[in-house]
């Protein structure tokens, strides 16, 4: 579905960004079942993108299957069952291997493969979003601010790329599996990340070094996030993983920077930065190396 404004198309790309950050935003503040709500979406465009990708590859992943395991892992996350997850994982992996056993086509170790794959690349990995919306303590209260600070460190890291990219971009990144992305441009986008991060995550009351960190985490996932879908796209022979957005391509394009990036993040909050037992944990463990 392509949709002709009469715009540019940088205004339209533009509009669409603002329309999506909005729409983004409002869902985080709100949090529970519109950010759910919200996710599920996503997840449903960017599963059906996934599978017509691998479709161009002559691979048929199940796009039913991997629907039903998101369905059920989206339940457990909003109600934090985690004592559920690995049955729930164990389980769906074996249905996909039956699925591909009754009723799937050729090849089929390939199609079992991209259906485990894609449950988990475009449906577990984004519902990490709502255990880093939900994490808590008393010293930060929630991880809201913490994922728009992700949010922002991201944008912050494709808008570097791409303005000192296109300007002082010489050197290529990964030829191979995207030709236009430069180190140059890789060095800015992480440049405009750490300092998005200091700025934001300062104002949060993290450390210095912690925001360094967690603005180096972003920029580095974000990016490898980025050209691992390229690398999907390339290797299927397609440019867009679709034109559901406008000026943007589809969800799947949107996205891509999102998806390694949030698991990451949210662990490394909840293990290093709203739990501190570590701290102490090392700083004993050298005491006890030092005697």
């Amino acid at each position: 579905m392509k949709l002709d404004l009469g715009f540019n198309k940088n205004a339209v790309r533009m509009l669409t960004g603002l329309l999506l950050g909005w729409v983004v935003t409002v869902c985080l503040i709100c949090g529970k079942l519109v950010l759910l709500g919200m996710l599920a979406v996503v997840m449903a465009f960017v599963s059906r993108e996934y599978v017509k990708i691998l479709n161009h590859k002559g691979f048929y992943p199940s796009l039913k299957v991997i629907y039903t395991i998101e369905a059920v892992l989206a339940i457990i996350v909003y109600f934090e069952r985690f004592d559920l997850v690995a049955a729930t994982l164990t389980i769906c992996s074996m249905a996909s291997f039956m699925w591909v056993l009754f009723v799937g086509r050729q090849p089929y170790i390939a199609n079992v493969a991209t259906t485990l794959f894609g449950m988990v690349y475009c449906g577990w990995f984004p519902l990490h979003l709502i255990f880093f919306r939900n994490l808590s303590n008393p010293t930060y209260n929630s991880g809201l601010g913490f994922v728009i600070m992700m949010f922002i460190s991201i944008i912050a890291t494709d808008v570097g790329c791409y303005y000192v990219g296109t300007r002082l971009g010489k050197h290529k990144l990964a030829p191979t599996v995207s030709p236009n992305k430069s180190i140059e441009g890789s060095v800015g986008g992480a440049i405009c990340a750490v300092i998005a991060s200091l700025v934001i995550g300062m104002y949060l009351g993290l450390s210095w070094w912690m925001c360094i960190i967690a603005g180096l985490l972003c920029t580095v996932f974000a990016q490898i996030g980025d050209l691992c879908e390229s690398l999907l796209k390339r290797d299927a022979g397609v440019k867009d993983s679709g034109d559901t957005l406008p000026g943007h391509g589809g969800f799947l394009d949107r996205t891509d920077s999102f998806a390694l990036t949030i698991p990451i993040m949210y662990y490394f909050f909840k293990y290093f930065v709203f739990k501190t037992e570590w701290i102490s944990t090392t700083v004993n463990f050298v005491k006890d190396l030092i005697k």
